[in-house]
């Protein structure tokens, strides 16, 4: 008896699974689908939003094969390789990097040409110390979408100068290398914030353009750009473009300050305090509920812009302001017996020597370069120009306690959109 109830029961049991696994298929396919389906039905919504901002036309040309672009339409090349609609400035896209750098160039390269570059075919410009390597020309012309050209900057423009004191100048290496200063122990380091401060400008192979926009190795263009940015500076009437800005290390620059002052007092018909953004980098209050987290000893507030990304009018670096400043400082010799870097030396220029209408933030531009980031805050905007950072990012520096873009809006430029700049 008991026997035959539990083959009942196992019967019972048996069919009943058997009926459940085709409806659990049936159900779970049906349940995928529905899912699948709300999905697409997401993305048509986001395409359509989007579209009229993302398609790239025969205007624009095609990708290069490296791009990750989305394109709804098949594009023909244009046979000159850019649209004569398409109005090209006097601008060349710069990098001063080393043979051994060559992935880190390519990295910025690819970041850049995808983004901006490949629309207009700027050309690339390189400058090194020594000769470029077969390799890394060939990698680098490949990687380009116009042209690209190589500098050998001159000996004297890079080295250290003969009227250093050596003596000083390794007592000065030791003491902030027992200091831990960051790149305090470095020579070649200091040598490149001499060069970037005031000799890039006078390489030959620069002296037929207008505006340079500063690329370093290593570094990432979180989103499209949604304009040209040289034609921003020349209808805009900028001198100056900046992404981020943040405070300076003041243990290199201990100094700098002092001698700034100095040349201000020898030249004051250069310095129009009514104009320029002076209180950007002396005034050192609270902005809102943030008190500044870096306490400066001196009037300088130690805000700089960030200079691995910058885009400049090469004729305020030739100027005659810009010269006497830059002769100024070198003659102190702060670039060797401290670590003067170009960032704040170019900032405090700025700053002093251009008005306040001369600089721009350009804030659409999503960019990173460790440890930091920037990107747009609008979401609409981000998905527009397919950025790939977001605002809760950890390395996202705009309005965190280390930046000065709060200071900007405050006591500089203010905060406004392309439409108004």
């Amino acid at each position: 008896m008991k026997i035959r109830v539990l083959f009942g029961t196992f019967v019972f049991l048996s069919t009943v699974y058997l009926f459940y696994i085709p409806i659990s298929v049936i159900f779970t396919s049906w349940r995928y689908h529905k899912t699948e389906g709300a999905y697409f039905l997401r993305s048509q919504n986001a395409l359509k939003a989007y579209s009229n901002i993302r398609r790239f036309d025969a205007i624009l040309g095609a990708p290069k094969l490296s791009t990750n672009t989305y394109l709804d339409q098949i594009i023909r090349k244009n046979v000159s390789g850019h649209s004569s609609d398409i109005e090209l400035q006097n601008a060349t896209l710069l990098m001063l990097v080393r043979n051994w750098e060559i992935e880190g160039a390519l990295k910025s390269m690819r970041s850049l040409e995808d983004r901006f570059n490949r629309n207009y075919k700027y050309t690339w410009t390189f400058l090194n110390d020594v000769p470029f390597s077969g390799e890394f020309i060939e990698a680098t012309t490949a990687m380009a979408s116009g042209k690209t050209q190589y500098g050998l900057i001159p000996s004297e423009d890079w080295n250290r100068p003969s009227w250093i004191n050596e003596t000083e100048f390794e007592n000065c290496l030791q003491l902030m290398r027992e200091k831990h200063v960051i790149y305090g122990e470095s020579k070649s380091y200091r040598n490149m914030c001499r060069f970037n401060s005031g000799f890039f400008l006078r390489q030959a192979i620069l002296d037929k353009y207008d505006y340079y926009f500063r690329v370093e190795p290593d570094v990432d263009y979180l989103c499209d750009f949604p304009y040209d940015p040289f034609k921003i500076m020349r209808e805009g009437h900028k001198k100056y473009g900046f992404v981020i800005t943040i405070y300076e290390y003041e243990d290199t620059i201990p100094t700098l300050w002092d001698a700034v002052e100095e040349f201000i007092e020898e030249h004051p018909d250069l310095v129009n305090a009514s104009t320029n953004s002076l209180k950007f980098v002396t005034s050192s209050g609270r902005i809102g509920k943030t008190t500044p987290i870096v306490e400066s000893n001196s009037e300088y507030n130690l805000c700089h812009f960030w200079s691995n990304f910058e885009i400049g009018d090469l004729n305020f670096f030739r100027s005659e302001a810009y010269l006497k400043y830059f002769e100024w400082l070198d003659s102190k010799g702060g670039f060797f017996y401290e670590r003067w870097g170009d960032a704040p030396v170019h900032s405090l220029a700025v700053a002093l020597l251009l008005d306040t209408s001369e600089i721009i933030h350009f804030d659409e531009l999503g960019y990173f370069h460790a440890p930091f980031s920037s990107c747009p805050d609008g979401r609409s905007l981000r998905l527009a120009q397919r950025c790939i950072c977001d605002i809760p990012q950890a390395d996202k520096v705009d309005i965190a306690p280390n930046s000065c873009l709060m200071r900007w809006w405050k006591d500089g430029g203010g905060k406004r959109f392309m439409k108004n700049k």
